[in-house]
């Protein structure tokens, strides 16, 4: 028989271990996000993601920050004062990793640019992308896929207007509607209902150009994280996965996007709908990577074009967790 001092001590054991298991299931491990352009559909996985409940569910607890663009963010992941950056340009992060920086592709995060839209007020008399001699054209900061557009814009389409950066669609708006630059960059939400009225004329998107057929920008890592906390960027990026279908498959989705902007739900749907198949938000696939790494030499992003070996490297997306 056991003893009666024998079950107070199984008994306090279970008590424990169940204390254990409760506040482990508690205890969320907390991520810090860097996220360029605080709105756009694309780059609101993450908080879409942590609003809905989705980031609970994998025990994550996000700390998002946004930032003017992917320059900033590609910069927050390198030294490592986030454990993930969202919406970095693809040719960016590629330089990046030509020249020794400790970053880490883990998705890809969107494919095709008909998102990024370039505009100009309709009394500047400015008609086309093309040509603009002595005119300036915006894209938000160095590293970024607008700023990528622009190359292309350049080279493809006999852009002559003279880049230059200015940050985020907000930043920029002000700066074209100022007449510091003439020609300005925005995605959607950003900008739409000044189209619908008139006030600014859309020139051109990056579908316009080659770029229409790659993954232009790309979720990262640095090296220290994936080293250290490799677990929590395999369920982070699992909940990435489901966050994207909730986007699509579940109404619900344009509440929490319209209240988190401010905006109706018309114009959340129009900004999906519109902009935003499915599949160009897709992490698990990098598309046109041939094309992209000759770019990346084009654009003078690198200095070479990377080897298999180095794209294998840099490219490390998480196998999907069974479930």
């Amino acid at each position: 028989m056991v003893s009666k001092l024998g079950r107070v001590i199984a008994a306090t054991g279970a008590l424990l271990v169940g204390m254990q298991m409760a506040g482990s299931a508690l205890a969320q491990d907390k991520m810090k996000i860097a996220a360029g352009q605080r709105g756009n559909w694309d780059s609101a996985v993450p908080e879409i993601m942590q609003r809905s409940g989705i980031a609970k569910k994998y025990n994550l607890d996000l700390e998002i920050l946004y930032t003017q663009g992917s320059g900033e963010t590609q910069q927050a992941v390198i030294s490592s004062a986030v454990d993930v950056g969202v919406a970095i340009g693809t040719l960016g992060a590629i330089g990046a990793y030509s020249k020794g920086a400790p970053i880490r592709i883990i998705g890809a995060q969107s494919t095709g640019a008909g998102d990024l839209y370039w505009y100009a007020k309709p009394e500047s008399g400015i008609t086309s992308i093309a040509g603009n001699t002595g005119k300036t054209i915006a894209f938000s900061t160095n590293g970024s896929s607008t700023q990528t557009v622009v190359k292309a814009f350049t080279e493809e389409l006999g852009t002559k207007a003279t880049p230059t950066a200015t940050g985020s669609p907000t930043a920029t708006l002000t700066q074209v509607m100022s007449g510091q630059v003439d020609i300005g960059w925005s995605a959607p939400p950003h900008g739409l209902e000044l189209l619908d009225q008139g006030k600014i004329k859309k020139l051109a998107t990056g579908n316009d150009t080659s770029l229409k057929d790659q993954t232009v920008r790309i979720t990262a890592t640095s090296v220290d994280v994936m080293t250290k906390k490799r677990d929590q960027i395999n369920r982070f990026m699992q909940a990435y996965r489901d966050t994207v279908d909730y986007m699509y498959t579940n109404p619900e989705v344009m509440k929490v996007y319209s209240e988190w902007l401010q905006i109706s739900p018309a114009l959340a749907l129009r900004t999906r709908d519109d902009f935003f198949a499915r599949s160009s938000i897709e992490p698990d696939n990098m598309k046109g990577l041939d094309k992209i790494v000759q770019d990346a030499v084009a654009f003078k992003f690198a200095n070479a074009v990377l080897t298999k070996e180095q794209l294998a490297d840099l490219i490390q997306i998480p196998a999907p967790i069974k479930k």
